[in-house]
């Protein structure tokens, strides 16, 4: 580890840098259970070191794993992964466990294609017990593993390690329901650091944070206890007489009184950067029998001044610069669709009071906050509650509003339910900002928006739409917000393409594509981010001697038919371009237009994502890999076009193949 990794961390001093090479040791939980305890503080430091150097260059999650090293630490010397189990609820918190379990030689290929994942992924290591990147899962998988080995008569311990955010999920109380019903031995960890992504509300965020359970009562308590034991002649009395009225305590000064009407046996507060503390609290647990749940204390980005500030940018982020913490961004650079999704909700907000923005605890991550800002009585971050916030949203939108409900496509899968049984079914007027559609990147498998096409174009109702570009985003957000009924936009991750942005905006009428190139050769139908790679690729074939029609579809549902239909019979060939899973997806639609209508010997070729789970890599090279860039748009129209090799053919090949047509023509 070089010098130039270390300077920036705050405490840097010459004696630190010269105990530095413990973590070089360890490959496995066995070789870190060698060191004695009082090493263990010089792990984490090195730890925190070889996290902020890595994710300064590769991007990821960095608060949530500052705040768990001495967690993850603890966790692994006193319990025997992997065959004692430990889920990380979300698993954005899990860079530490990844280092201490033999990657960290691999460490810096972080979230890189052909990399180790972001995320713990059963099938890069053994002691990741169970794949996760989606809030408020742990407690339920957990339990199972639990009930598993009870039934396989094995003994093992099963640790379910999850955030306070997530624990504003309903997901999270149905396995502590069944858990405490069950009564197997589980232990819960609760990591308490009073944030999710951005700051936990509600009601119960409120009573896990209120001050009786922070850091100086944790103190007081423990001083309480020594003075007792000190009083002369009486003290263990007295102690006992503190024991007996534990149940009363717990419930006036910790949230010990909610959990344990769960059935589940509270202890805490803990001190989460306290090695004494932590390892006394789990070396007490670790032969207990029957649902355990330890409340432990942390601070988001510990260590790493910028982080500890800001945990909420530095929750999720790219490429930074390691001493100042500021991001590294190109000069000039373009607006996010995030941003301009913000920016004109505020616009069209200020001219329509019944707009109502809702968030599932993402205001940074989906563009709100200038809104929360500009109209705090209109904007509602319900927490890590996708499903609560759509039927919310369905509520208000009966009460005459225009609800906008801002989530990741990814994460609105969570309340498929909800979308059809509280939305759709009652054609009720809300709207659906689907941010990361298509190709997210770095996150892999479990953040990729490919599937939202698919789950939502087949529900009655709902119309469906995607932008070409940031303009078009802003008129489809004008357009979906003066629709009566239910509606999505769904827009890619990333900055925009600099597209001029239009001064007035313009509704677009339900269903009408936009025809942007025009030839007889072959159609290409394309939908969102794939439109302009299509229409690069069009002008290659051109160059090569074939002529296609590009057309931007800017629906999904309901299709231009009249418009597909015309192309596709004059064309004779089409094309379909999206991200997306293929099946039953944009393309499906396509298709299924052309049967309906007598149109089958017409041959269609579907360029989208097959069936399949997309990997973790940057857009660019997901897009390459999967033949949803130009180039790969380019090789399949050549396919289609009569070239199976799908490669670029030259002028004089075309020139013969078509003279040779022409002579063989009666």
């Amino acid at each position: 580890m070089s010098q130039k990794n270390n300077d920036f961390l705050p405490g840097s001093d010459s004696h630190a840098l010269q105990k530095r090479g413990l973590l070089d040791t360890i490959n496995s939980p066995a070789d870190l259970k060698k060191l004695g305890v009082d090493q263990l503080p010089q792990v984490a430091q090195e730890i925190r070191q070889q996290i902020i150097s890595t994710v300064a260059c590769t991007g990821g999650h960095l608060a949530p794993n500052l705040g768990v090293v001495e967690l993850t630490i603890a966790l692994h010397y006193v319990f025997d992964t992997p065959r004692d189990k430990i889920i990380w609820d979300v698993g954005h918190q899990a860079y530490s466990h990844k280092l201490l379990t033999g990657r960290k030689n691999i460490f810096h290929t972080l979230r890189q294609s052909g990399g180790i994942s972001g995320f713990p992924k059963r099938v890069e290591s053994p002691y990741d017990a169970f794949d996760t990147g989606h809030s408020s899962t742990s407690i339920s998988a957990a339990l199972g593993m639990a009930v598993g080995a009870c039934l396989k008569k094995e003994r093992r311990r099963v640790i379910a390690v999850i955030g306070d955010g997530s624990m504003t999920a309903g997901l999270a109380f149905e396995g502590l329901n069944n858990a405490g019903d069950l009564n197997k031995d589980l232990i819960v960890v609760l990591n308490d650091n009073e944030m999710s992504i951005s700051p936990n509300v509600g009601a119960l965020s409120s009573f896990l944070s209120r001050k009786l359970t922070k850091r100086a009562m944790v103190y007081a308590r423990r001083q309480f206890e020594n003075f007792l034991k000190m009083v002369p002649g009486i003290g263990d009395e007295l102690m006992l007489w503190a024991k007996k009225s534990e149940e009363s305590f717990k419930a006036f000064l910790t949230p010990g009184m909610l959990f344990e009407a769960l059935k589940f046996n509270y202890l805490g507060p803990v001190q989460g950067h306290r090695f004494d503390h932590l390892l006394e609290t789990f070396n007490n647990i670790k032969n207990l029998t029957g649902p355990i749940l330890v409340h432990v204390l942390t601070t988001k980005g510990k260590g790493y001044e910028p982080a500890e500030c800001n945990p909420t940018c530095f929750h999720g982020l790219g490429c930074f610069n390691q001493e100042t913490g500021e991001p590294k961004k190109m000069v000039g650079e373009v607006p996010s669709y995030t941003e301009i999704f913000g920016n004109t909700l505020i616009k069209l907000a200020r001219e329509d009071h019944r707009i109502v923005a809702i968030t599932a605890a993402m205001p940074d991550g989906t563009g709100l906050v200038k809104y929360r800002q500009q109209f705090p009585e209109r904007f509602y971050d319900v927490g890590i509650c996708e499903q609560h916030a759509v039927t919310f949203a369905a509520g208000l939108a009966v009460e005459g509003l225009r609800p906008v409900v801002a989530i990741y496509s990814t994460f609105l899968q969570r309340a498929y339910d909800q979308v059809l049984h509280d939305v759709c079914l009652q054609n009720l007027p809300v709207v659906f900002a689907l941010d990361r559609g298509g190709m997210v990147g770095e996150d892999g498998e479990t953040h990729q928006g490919l599937f939202d096409l698919s789950y939502l174009r087949h529900l009655p109702n709902m119309v469906l739409m995607a932008p070409k570009d940031e303009d078009e985003l802003r008129h489809m957000l004008y357009t979906a917000v003066t629709h009566k009924g239910p509606i999505a936009v769904r827009y890619p991750r990333g900055n925009g393409l600099g597209a001029p942005l239009s001064p007035v905006l313009q509704k677009i009428p339900l269903g009408q594509a936009e025809v942007i190139l025009e030839g007889d050769d072959l159609l290409i139908l394309a939908v969102g981010a794939s439109v302009y790679p299509a229409l690069e690729a069009a002008r290659e074939l051109k160059e090569n001697g074939f002529r296609a029609t590009v057309v931007n579809a800017r629906f999904i549902k309901p299709l231009d038919q009249a418009t597909i239909l015309s192309w596709a019979t004059k064309c004779g060939r089409v094309l379909t371009v999206e991200e997306n899973v293929a099946a039953g997806g944009f393309g499906s639609a396509v298709l299924e237009l052309l049967s309906d209508n007598g149109l089958t010997g017409i041959p269609v070729k579907r360029l989208a994502v097959g069936d399949l789970f997309v990997e973790h890599g940057s857009q660019k090279t997901l897009r390459r890999k999967y033949g949803l860039d130009t180039q790969g748009i380019l090789e399949s129209a050549l396919t289609l076009l009569g070239h199976p090799n799908g490669k670029k053919p030259s002028s004089l090949a075309i020139f013969q193949d078509r003279r040779v047509a022409a002579l063989q023509a009666p």
